[in-house]
């Protein structure tokens, strides 16, 4: 069952990876959810692929590259709500609710798959276990968000960077693209600023501090974790809210 456009099993994406770490999908679930990968599209970085206030806006499931969602201020500032990486689902709610409440911009070259919403109202009526997972996934996103925020109002600079490095190490070793030892991050300082309100100074002077301590480097677009357990005491990083613990629906 070859994903369209590349020689790989449905199984080696990083969409079904993510959603069998919850859900035991069959070959009927699988077969169902490769015909919802057959539109791919490519993005180019910095070419948004969701628009705020757009009505009837596809949703897309992240084949490879990175993204982030971000919401535009009245005086031109943004807020980073989320970096996307392969195997997220990208504007669920905006096929759901059927318009868009944020932006979506590739800060990669980004390959995706193009989901309208009859193909995921056909998908979830022939598999309800392929619903599940999706709802499983939507739930793990909205628990990060809650995350994101304790981070931004109750931890200091250092936890809050240490915090953000630590799940998204969490996220990339589910999909097969990151260890304890670390994993490469196409982010810049700047992107990081805008996602942990944060200056970019301020930004930089962490990192280095973390550096320093010994618990991680950011350098050349790789995050090396090099005191895990020290970080994860720092941050109080409990991935729990991840639920990577194996599935629950067999």
């Amino acid at each position: 069952m070859p994903v369209q456009g590349t020689g790989l099993s449905i199984l080696d994406s990083p969409f079904a990876r993510k959603l069998t770490a919850f859900v035991d999908l069959s070959h009927d679930d699988l077969s169902v959810l490769s015909d919802v990968y057959r539109r791919r599209r490519s993005f180019a970085a910095g070419c948004d692929m969701i628009h705020q206030g757009q009505a009837d806006q596809a949703a897309y499931i992240v084949a490879s590259g990175w993204a982030c969602s971000y919401k535009l201020l009245p005086d031109g500032t943004r807020q980073i709500v989320d970096f996307q990486i392969p195997g997220d689902f990208l504007g669920l709610r905006s096929v759901l609710l059927r318009t868009a409440d944020h932006n979506v911009e590739p800060i990669t070259r980004v390959q995706a798959s193009e989901v309208n919403e009859q193909d995921l109202l056909d998908a979830f009526s022939q598999t309800p276990r392929l619903a599940t997972a999706v709802l499983w996934a939507a739930s793990r996103d909205e628990a990060m968000v809650v995350e994101h925020l304790v981070g931004l109002g109750r931890r200091n600079a250092s936890e809050r960077m240490a915090h953000f490095l630590l799940e998204l190490g969490a996220r990339l070793t589910l999909v097969g693209l990151a260890d304890r030892k670390g994993y490469n991050c196409p982010l810049s300082q700047y992107q990081l600023a805008d996602a942990l309100g944060l200056s970019a100074v301020h930004v930089n002077r962490v990192l280095r501090e973390l550096r320093e301590e010994g618990m991680l480097s950011f350098q050349k677009g790789k995050v090396a974790f090099q005191n895990y357990e020290a970080l994860v005491e720092l941050s109080g990083f409990d991935r729990a809210y991840l639920d990577h613990q194996g599935p629950l629906l067999r």
